[in-house]
């Protein structure tokens, strides 16, 4: 599978424009917020759905949050990946997208949209939409969401990934408790690029984190894995992610 590279220059300029203009890789903190917000972290991976985009290596993170009007905002995340194999050498992932969220009563509503691109690595870029309900169950806040990427032939066909999470905080601690679930499928058109989101067709991830949030200052181990086995395994089974940060 071919990929273009692009000049090193296009590449810092991307992950710069990223860092200062992109939003949160942990949006529940920017989803619900008033006003501006951002973050900056380090983590020891990069795992989505399971899956290491970093190939388990440490990686930076930056983000912002800008609301436009009641309940929208535009947002975006920039993530250093330094030549990731599953994304065809590329240095950085930036994800783009707005959210629209409704509080009605105890339950809570969403949309977004988002697109994901590449620096380092040409046509790889894909969109996705999504949708969500929360709600209260005593002390825990549950989520199930869904999101959705359309066919598109930089991913091998279309991608459904359902999920649910559950979030409780530790009542006179600043730490807070967390455990999702997901499941990930679609239809496969070009299996070898299919393999960049689901390299065992479908299949699950879970796992389960506790946060530690002090005044602008946080941190976090998480622990994750997937149902995922034989040749698709690599960087994506048991794994603790450890991360550090500073919330604006």
């Amino acid at each position: 599978m071919p990929f273009a590279t692009l000049p090193r220059t296009e590449i810092r300029l991307a992950l710069a424009v990223g860092l200062i203009a992109c939003a949160s890789a942990y949006p529940a903190r920017a989803q619900y917020a008033q006003g501006v917000s951002a973050t900056i972290e380090a983590a020891s991976d990069e795992r989505r759905r399971g899956l290491s985009w970093s190939e388990g290596d440490p990686v930076l993170r930056g983000s912002v949050s800008v609301p436009v009007v009641q309940g929208f905002s535009l947002d975006g995340t920039a993530v250093s990946l330094w030549g990731s194999d599953r994304h065809g050498g590329a240095d950085a992932v930036v994800d783009l997208g707005g959210s629209y969220v409704r509080q009605i009563g105890g339950w809570r509503l969403s949309t977004e949209a988002r697109y994901h691109l590449f620096p380092g690595a040409s046509g790889l870029g894909y969109g996705e939409v999504g949708g969500g309900v929360g709600f209260l169950i005593g002390p825990a806040n549950i989520d199930l969401n869904a999101s959705y990427a359309p066919r598109q032939s930089s991913i091998g066909g279309d991608n459904l990934y359902l999920s649910a999470l559950a979030t409780v905080g530790v009542p006179g601690t600043p730490f807070t408790i967390s455990g999702r679930i997901g499941r990930s499928s679609g239809d496969v058109r070009a299996p070898v690029k299919a393999a960049r989101l689901r390299p065992d067709g479908v299949y699950w991830d879970h796992g389960i984190s506790i946060d530690y949030l002090k005044g602008c200052w946080f941190a976090g181990v998480r622990y994750a894995n997937s149902s995922i086995d034989g040749p698709g395994s690599r960087h994506a089974g048991a794994r603790l992610i450890g991360r550090v940060g500073l919330a604006l």
